[in-house]
């Protein structure tokens, strides 16, 4: 009897050890596990700020300022001397001499049999109406418009990234939305199989329950899809991996002065038009750059140079130095410099065009996206008084049917009005906030609201 007492206790320990053993091994495994890493989260000042340092379309214009920047340096070239050196060697098959004119005067090298010059010389040479410096005062303005280009295709780029990031937020609401109305047409085909087994409505109003339950379902898969579509595109736009998420980002709302005081903001602020009027000041000053070409060039020299030759004759000059200036005035060269200035003066017309059309297109521009905004505003404003009264009938209409007040075809005409009201409203919601930041980049203030901290 004791010894079986003994065996039992001894089992009960072995039990729990490897129970013990057991936990702490399964704690291990759990601990050990790789732990999901949660996706980063980007609000969209966050997303702009990477989309610019990260796009290839801001690079290339950023490329364009450094090419404008070289252009500048070749046109300071112009204006330094140029120094280059130089060297020979000859060697001739044999060495001729003639001989002296008595026996005892040296004779006189014909053909030496090694020749070597050298040397370093000193070339400038420019217009005398100082054409270069006209062409240095181009390169200038060349590096200023290139700048505000550049400023041009990142106010153009921030409203494409605020564009892919409001779809995705839209897309994100559109999926609530359409789990909100799975949610009620469950709740509802739910109440119509309760009704049924009590005999209250027909069949008929379960299976049009389920055919709505249904419809439900394949509306949430193709907004997830559009979910999952609008992420690729902000990512593709900004330039990051997935999986990352959006947070919710607002702007405040501008005040709504007459629209002439954001067409004159627009004048005053817009890059294109700034980059314009460099083009105009540059077609001007290339008039004077063509007609330099009338003027004479001048060149200027210095030279130093060594020669040695075997064998040496008396009368070799080893070393020289000197200074040249040389005049050149082409008085005909078939009408060429009369086309480039008519070719100057043509494309300053079409400057002074397109500064005037750019003028009047961005007066538009800015006029339609006042226009857009304050309807956009109207809309926000309506649609969320329609949200309401759509929700408190349909809560409503659903009380009715749970107690036999109401038919199925008012729960699914009220249960649509809500769900068109709820799409209607989001849509509103975004388009107004990126009608916001049109009108700033019609302005010319996008960068200013939309990364402002």
């Amino acid at each position: 009897m004791g010894v079986r007492e003994v065996s039992g206790v001894q089992m009960d320990q072995r039990q729990m050890i490897s129970a013990v053993v057991g936990a702490v091994a399964g704690l291990a495994f759990l601990f050990f596990l790789p732990q999901a890493v949660p996706a980063q989260e980007y609000s969209l000042r966050d997303l702009l700020k990477i989309a610019l340092e990260r796009s290839e379309r801001v690079r290339i214009a950023e490329e364009n300022v450094f090419i404008a920047e070289q252009g500048r340096k070749k046109a300071i070239s112009a204006l330094i001397p140029r120094a280059t050196s130089f060297a020979t060697y000859t060697a001739y098959d044999q060495a001729k001499l003639t001989s002296g004119v008595t026996p005892t005067s040296a004779p006189t090298v014909i053909q030496p049999s090694d020749l070597a010059t050298w040397g370093v010389r000193l070339d400038q040479s420019f217009y005398m109406n100082m054409r270069e410096w006209t062409a240095l005062h181009l390169a200038r303005l060349n590096i200023t418009r290139s700048r505000y280009e550049l400023q041009s295709v990142r106010d153009d780029y921030l409203l494409i990234v605020c564009g892919a990031y409001f779809d995705v937020m839209r897309a994100q609401k559109g999926l609530a939305i359409a789990e909100a109305n799975l949610d009620r047409l469950t709740r509802y085909r739910d109440a119509a199989k309760t009704r049924l087994r009590v005999g209250e409505v027909t069949k008929t109003t379960l299976l049009r329950a389920e055919a709505e339950l249904s419809g439900a379902l394949s509306d949430r898969e193709r907004t997830k899809n559009a979910l999952e579509l609008a992420r690729d595109v902000l990512a593709r736009v900004v330039g990051l991996e997935r999986p990352f998420g959006v947070k919710e980002d607002t702007f405040e709302d501008p005040s709504l002065v007459p629209v002439e005081s954001f067409q004159e903001q627009a004048l005053r602020n817009r890059s294109e038009l700034k980059s314009l009027e460099m083009q105009k000041q540059m077609a001007e000053d290339q008039i004077d750059y063509a007609r330099g070409a009338y003027w004479p060039t001048i060149s200027l020299s210095a030279v130093y140079s060594g020669l040695d030759q075997v064998p040496a004759a008396t009368t070799t000059n080893k070393e020289s130095k000197y200074v040249g200036a040389a005049v050149n005035f082409p008085f005909f060269e078939g009408g060429l410099r009369v086309a480039e200035v008519n070719e100057a003066k043509a494309r300053k017309r079409q400057a002074e065009m397109t500064f005037n059309d750019t003028l009047k297109a961005i007066k538009v521009e800015v006029q339609s996206a006042f226009l857009d905004l304050s309807t956009q505003k109207g809309v926000l404003k309506f649609v969320g008084d329609q949200v309401v009264f759509a929700r408190d009938n349909y809560n409503a209409v659903a009380k009715q049917f749970e107690f036999g007040l109401a038919n199925s075809l008012d729960v699914i005409d009220a249960n649509n009005l809500l769900l068109s009201a709820e799409r209607q409203m989001a849509d509103a919601m975004y388009s107004y906030q990126l009608a916001i930041l049109r009108l700033d980049r019609t302005t010319g203030m996008i960068q200013k609201t939309a990364l402002k901290q």
